[in-house]
């Protein structure tokens, strides 16, 4: 089955990011100049730069539950002993990162990140253990992961909440990217935002810069994805679809007395055996 839909209600999602804003806003208006969105992919790095020195560590919430949602993070492994390697593309400060280094001592993981001060924060961390984890700044539409991991030598791909802030126009260089290090028969573990998610739904007039594409108010972007756009993009960079799933929670704003919808896609797309 293609598309399986995941229903919660109540509590906390542990994935939102601390909103700003609460209350949908009207996103109807014209798109946003094409000399703007010029400098907005000019300065992209600049942004999520900003963003991390105003946030620092303290913006979104480590996620515990990817070993839940994941078992590609627990089940791969051939024996007991194993040495798992992943690469968590696009790592932030380490949310993701280090909870996974904490719950198994076997693996060995690779992130890297477009912001050179979250890949500080990384290497700040406590929990950072060069003899377990490599992190790195990469940009990667354009930075070759070769240069730091080898060839068909990785696991398990993390892209998690990474693709949305990439242009549409270059998220096949990123797929194309992780491709060369990932194991044929391996998987890359994708979530982000769906289509009509609240963070979506709450955009301002003049905020669109293309379909289903938008820019926040610090100047970073945001993509929200349909399980179709985002089949033919990993296909037509070589990958099998494995299963693509909506995730659809309800956030409750107490003190505003909002319940807010949340619309997540989370999918697996596995590298093939053999390269036709």
């Amino acid at each position: 089955m293609r598309l399986h839909v995941i229903m919660s209600s109540g509590g906390e999602d542990p994935d939102r990011e601390k909103e700003q804003e609460t209350r949908p806003q009207s996103r109807d208006g014209p798109v946003v100049s094409a000399f703007k969105q010029a400098k907005l992919e000019k300065e992209a790095q600049k942004n999520w730069d900003l963003f991390y020195k105003r946030n620092s560590t303290n913006f979104f919430r480590d996620r515990h539950w990817t070993t839940r949602e994941f078992e590609e993070l627990r089940s791969c492994k051939e024996f007991e002993d194993q040495k798992l390697t992943i690469l968590e593309a696009g790592c932030g400060v380490g949310n993701c990162l280090f909870p996974l280094l904490e719950e198994d001592l076997n693996i060995f993981a690779y992130a890297c990140d477009f912001s050179p001060r979250a890949v500080e924060y990384v290497k700040q961390n406590p929990l950072y253990d060069a003899e377990r984890c490599k992190a790195f700044h990469c940009d990667l539409t354009q930075d070759d992961l070769l240069e730091h991991i080898p060839a068909a030598s990785v696991d398990v791909v993390t892209l998690i909440f990474v693709l949305s802030a990439v242009h549409p126009d270059k998220m096949h260089l990123v797929l194309q990217n992780v491709y060369r290090v990932l194991k044929p028969g391996k998987c890359v573990l994708f979530r982000d935002y769906g289509l009509n998610d609240h963070a979506m739904l709450r955009f301002k007039t003049g905020s669109k810069l293309g379909e289903n594409f938008y820019v926040r108010q610090d100047g970073t972007r945001a993509y929200f994805f349909t399980d179709v756009f985002l089949a033919q993009l990993f296909r037509a960079t070589g990958y099998e679809e494995v299963v693509s799933e909506y995730v659809l929670r309800e956030t409750v704003n107490k003190k505003e007395g909002l319940c807010v919808p949340r619309v997540f896609l989370q999918s697996k797309f596995r590298k093939p055996l053999r390269t036709p």
